[in-house]
Formats: C-alpha cells, sequence, structure tokens
C-alpha cells in the first residue's frame, strides 16, 4: 500500500469517527429539546390547572357569600319579622278576648234576665189567681177590667222580651219541660199523656225559667 492510499484510509476512518461523533452530539441534543419541551408542557398544563383552580376558588367564596347572604337575614328584616310576628298574634289574642268577652256578657245577661223573669212570675200567678176567683158579675166592673188589662200588658211585655209559656195540657210529657207532681189512669188518655196543668211553665229564649207542674196519665 502506498503513502497515498494510506492517508485515505486515515482521512475516511476519522471522518467515520466525526460522523458519528457528530450524530451522538446530534441525538443528545434532541433528548435535551424533547425534555425541555416536556417540561414546558408540563408546566404551562400546571399554570393553567392552577389557574382553573383559582377560578373554581373564587367563584365557589362567591358562591358561598352568596348563599350566606340570602341565608343569613338584616337585622332589620328580622325585627321587622319580629315585631309582625308580636303583632299579629296580638290581633289574635285580642280577637279571642273579644269573642269570649261577648259570650260571657251574653251569658250574664241572660242569667240576669232569667233572675229578673223568675221574680216577676210569681205576680203573675197572683194576678191569674185572682181573676180566676172572680164571679161573672164583678167581670163588668172597672176595677176587675182594669186589673185584667194590667195583666195582659205584663204577659205581652214578658212575650215581646222573649219570654213564652210552656204548653202543656194534651201534650206528650217531656221531663225537659215537665215537672210531674201527680199521676193517674185514664182511659181517655194515651199513655205519658198530660191531662191537668197546676202552674204554668215559662222560657226565656230557649231555656226554661220555670217548669210546668203537671198531672200525667201512667
Amino acid at each position: 500500500m502506498d503513502f497515498k492510499d494510506l492517508m485515505a484510509d486515515e482521512v475516511e476512518d476519522m471522518m467515520e469517527k466525526d460522523i458519528a461523533s457528530a450524530n451522538k452530539a446530534s441525538e443528545t441534543v434532541d433528548q435535551e429539546n424533547q425534555s425541555e419541551v416536556v417540561e414546558d408542557t408540563t408546566e404551562v398544563e400546571d399554570a393553567e390547572n392552577s389557574e382553573e383552580d383559582s377560578v373554581s376558588d373564587d367563584e365557589l367564596k362567591e358562591k358561598k357569600s352568596f348563599f350566606k347572604k340570602k341565608d343569613k337575614k338584616d337585622k332589620k328584616d328580622e325585627k321587622i319579622d319580629e315585631l309582625t310576628d308580636r303583632l299579629m298574634r296580638n290581633m289574635a289574642e285580642f280577637e279571642n278576648f273579644r269573642k269570649r268577652t261577648e259570650k260571657e256578657k251574653a251569658q250574664m245577661f241572660e242569667i240576669g234576665a232569667k233572675d229578673i223573669i223568675e221574680r216577676i212570675l210569681p205576680v203573675i200567678d197572683n194576678f191569674e189567681r185572682g181573676l180566676a176567683a172572680v164571679t161573672e158579675e164583678e167581670k163588668e166592673s172597672a176595677f176587675v177590667q182594669g186589673i185584667e188589662k194590667i195583666y195582659k200588658q205584663l204577659v205581652t211585655t214578658l212575650e215581646a222580651a222573649g219570654v213564652k209559656q210552656i204548653e202543656s195540657v194534651g201534650k206528650e210529657f217531656n221531663p225537659d219541660f215537665h215537672n210531674a207532681v201527680m199521676h193517674t189512669d185514664d182511659e181517655e188518655y194515651g199513655e205519658n199523656i198530660v191531662t191537668e196543668e197546676f202552674q204554668k211553665g215559662y222560657m226565656y229564649r230557649e231555656s226554661v225559667v220555670r217548669h210546668s207542674m203537671v198531672k200525667v196519665v201512667n
């Protein structure tokens, strides 16, 4: 082998070594660049995720504060609700008191009226007894006619006030209205029928002031 061929071989070997070194260096650079790209990408994604998380936290805080404002009333509204509730309660209590007072007043008035009627009834009984004892000749006298007019006026006044007589004779005996003081047997009447009245009974509106004293057929 001459000198030229030897030099050519050495030059070729050196070129191959340089090419291999260059390729290796190129691969190293590519790997480093890819690593940097991955890191940059990761940083970008982390930054985006961090930003999204930050935004989510802010929105969550805003929502929480919004609901807190909704849940927690203003002191002025709470005071208005308290006063409104107190007013409604007072109005309900006053309405109940008014109804109860009216009912008690009506009951007291009825009790008072019944007490006065009970005191007047013996006067009516005496009028009736006196008029029943008048003879036919005395009925035409001015005195008897005057007494009869007073009696009728008194009865009419009581009827206008709500007092009425209890019907007894010929009616079936009712312990709510009649007081049986005598019993008898009579085939002309049915069983448990009032045949005679000894003392008239009276009612004031829907309540009995005095029961009728009657005789009843067994």
